[in-house]
């Protein structure tokens, strides 16, 4: 706090960011003058005087004359501050902190190259990237990491808060991250569990987006559905693209834009999740929506109060005034004939 006597208290920027503990006893201010004008009043009868000639020649007013004013209004400003100090002036400053209950979550992200169809524009991979970026952006101090996978898993960004961290891996991702052909999705799904086991989140869970069957990976999805729900993962998976099977005409296989719901619905039903289809970018915007809702952050306000006094400051004032006010007492700068 800056030294008491500097004039930056007495500015308007100041006096009107307190914020009074006893405000009435500033209602008195106006009244310091009415003060005086009733001491004159009372004492204009009683006060001595000395009669002496006087011409308008002789009248200039001069510094020693205005001296005499020193002593008055020394005394009316330390009446005022004296209030001002009554009147506790404050300088409040509130904060509000928001503390979520605190959510795990895991996205594994499909970045096969069945994901760079065109059916979403511009690509599924990067319409899942974008929404998974604005999913991230909705949520309050909930730990969020990040797998991708193709013909293996990778975790590719632990559990962090850092959400701007969690942006730059989002970035990056590119399907040739992982050169294994394939979608592991089992995989993926029990590295995400593996991240998550031993965490003290309030409730964990796993967004999957996909866009096929599981084809590769060591493990099967259905194993590790039941493993996220022995250790309370829940799972909502997803399935980016058209439904409809297409096929070549050279051949009686199905095309790599084939999106199979069999196997995302199981791994939903099994993890005590949910399964949702995306088939265009507003419907994938929809899903990491009603997620956002049934997921949604149990969060609490809580309001810090820093109070600051400052009328010591004021006080230190009055009685400063109040000394020089008493100390021209007996000075040539008081009337001797008054009192």
């Amino acid at each position: 706090m800056e030294e008491w006597f500097s004039p930056r208290w007495f500015t308007w920027e100041i006096l009107r960011s307190y914020e009074c503990v006893y405000p009435y006893f500033l209602y008195a201010l106006p009244a310091i003058p009415f003060l005086f004008w009733l001491r004159s009043a009372f004492h204009r009868k009683h006060q001595q005087r000395l009669v002496i000639t006087y011409s308008r020649e002789n009248g200039r007013t001069d510094w020693l004359t205005l001296l005499r004013f020193v002593q008055p209004v020394c005394v009316a400003f330390s009446i005022a501050f004296i209030l001002i100090a009554l009147a506790r002036p404050q300088i409040v400053t509130e904060r509000t902190d928001k503390f979520s209950e605190g959510i795990d979550i895991m996205l594994l992200l499909d970045i096969s190259d069945s994901m760079m169809e065109k059916d979403l524009s511009p690509n599924r991979l990067e319409a899942a990237k974008l929404v998974a970026r604005q999913f991230i952006r909705g949520r309050l101090q909930d730990r969020i990491g990040l797998v991708i996978f193709a013909g293996e898993a990778v975790s590719l960004c632990p559990l962090t808060t850092d959400y701007e961290l969690l942006y730059g891996f989002l970035d990056e991702i590119q399907p040739t991250m992982i050169p294994t052909a394939g979608t592991a999705i089992g995989s993926a799904l029990a590295v995400a569990v593996n991240r998550m086991r031993e965490t003290s989140g309030e409730s964990k869970v796993a967004i999957l987006i996909s866009d096929g069957d599981n084809t590769s990976g060591n493990l099967g999805p259905t194993t590790a559905a039941q493993l996220a729900k022995a250790f309370g993962v829940r799972v909502y998976s997803i399935s980016v693209g058209k439904t409809l099977r297409v096929a070549r005409k050279d051949s009686l296989n199905i095309s790599s834009a084939l999106v199979d719901e069999s196997e995302l619905q199981k791994i939903a039903a099994l993890g005590n999740g949910k399964y949702f289809r995306a088939t265009d970018n507003t419907a994938l915007g929809s899903v990491f929506k009603q997620i956002n809702q049934i997921e949604k952050v149990k969060s609490r306000n809580v309001v810090s109060r820093d109070v600051s006094d400052y009328y010591r400051i004021y006080l230190n004032w009055a009685i400063l005034l109040l000394l020089i006010a008493l100390s021209t007492k007996s000075t040539f700068m008081a009337n001797i004939l008054e009192d």
